[in-house]
């Protein structure tokens, strides 16, 4: 098995984390994540998670870099993570600032008005490309994966994922609400902190066949 070499901050940080404070609604609502990864890794088969939200800009990609990087982890592997928006606009730069604070080497690979970064987590790990993109992009896959639907606007917007195994709704608040203000950077880290315990859960949930 490969070592698993997570930088020490996210390390710190995820050990942080305290998934006893998801309440019974929630883990209802994170369950069908659950049983669709589970199935995945019980038949040895790749785990391809299509994290979506309406802009592709902020919790579609804290989603992305959260699920990959907990699942590396936690010795999971076959899984890749994504994400994509009904439109596609930029990663807003508290997103990647946010994740930059937690421990994550960023680095701008492309600038302009939809910037490209490379978001590391791990000595050894290829790093995640994160821009703004629509869920259909090639970048991203065309079957054979869980869609995630991380905000109401796209959970409306798209009642049908083509190509989805799964559709599952996990939604959360909007960090932008607090754009400009005094609470921004606590905000958003609020919501990455929320993001990373649920996924944490979800993951640390899953029976591993030869256990």
């Amino acid at each position: 098995m490969k070592k698993i070499t997570l930088f020490p901050e996210i390390s710190a940080f995820i050990n942080s984390l305290d998934v006893s404070t998801i309440s019974e609604k929630r883990k209802k609502t994170l369950q069908p994540l659950i049983d669709f990864v589970q199935s995945k890794v019980s038949n040895q088969e790749t785990v391809a998670i299509n994290f979506i939200c309406t802009h592709n800009s902020r919790r579609s990609h804290l989603s992305q870099v959260w699920a990959q990087t907990i699942a590396y982890s936690l010795h999971i592997s076959n899984v890749i993570c994504y994400s994509g928006g009904t439109e596609a606009t930029a990663m807003f730069p508290m997103a990647a600032k946010t994740l930059e604070n937690s421990g994550f080497q960023i680095q701008t690979l492309s600038e302009g008005k939809n910037p490209v970064y490379a978001i590391k987590y791990a000595e050894n790990a290829h790093p995640i490309i994160g821009f703004s993109k629509r869920l259909d992009d090639d970048f991203n896959p065309k079957t054979d994966f869980a869609a995630i639907m991380t905000c109401n606007s796209a959970n409306e917007a798209c009642p049908l994922v083509l190509g989805a195994e799964k559709r599952i709704p996990i939604t959360f608040e909007d960090p932008k609400a607090f754009d400009n203000t005094p609470q921004q950077a606590e905000k958003y880290h609020e919501r990455s902190v929320q993001i990373a315990t649920e996924l944490l859960y979800v993951f640390s949930q899953l029976k591993k066949e030869h256990e």
